[in-house]
């Protein structure tokens, strides 16, 4: 089922023939409508085969996706937090978006070493004797 491209963030396009949707019966409330209209969708895209998304995305996709990615590398969302098929549809896409988005963020730039400065060394030293002494001077009180 071929439907319009998603346009993630940083460039990535995903094709509208790499996303299976399938319409399946949703739980919950509804009354009649729910035993009648297959209204939760089963959005399916497959990370690991897709030629839309850098090796880095896909990683890290598989990686934040846990247990909704199959052993084949495809994630599996499932919607039916509305009553709807057009809403649960968006909601399924919006998912997979966000979870695109997250995985295409750039790493974090890596950590400089820093040593602590004089004067925080000394206001440390300074605090702890100060604890010290303040401890000493709790203790059993003398006779004399």
């Amino acid at each position: 089922m071929a439907s319009a491209p998603l346009h993630a963030a940083r460039g990535i396009v995903i094709a509208g023939w790499e996303l299976d949707e399938s319409f399946i019966r949703a739980s919950g409330p509804g009354g009649q409508n729910v035993n009648k209209v297959s209204t939760a969708v089963q959005l399916r895209f497959d990370i690991r085969n897709s030629p839309s998304l850098p090796e880095r995305v896909k990683t890290n996709a598989i990686r934040l996706g846990g247990s909704r990615v199959s052993k084949e590398g495809a994630i599996i969302i499932e919607a039916n937090r509305f009553r709807t098929q057009e809403r649960n549809r968006a909601d399924a896409r919006a998912r997979l978006l966000e979870l695109i988005d997250e995985a295409s963020e750039p790493p974090p730039p890596p950590r400089r070493k820093t040593r602590p400065g004089r004067g925080a060394i000394e206001r440390r030293l300074t605090s702890k004797a100060g604890r010290g002494q303040l401890k000493r001077t709790r203790g059993k009180v003398s006779e004399e």
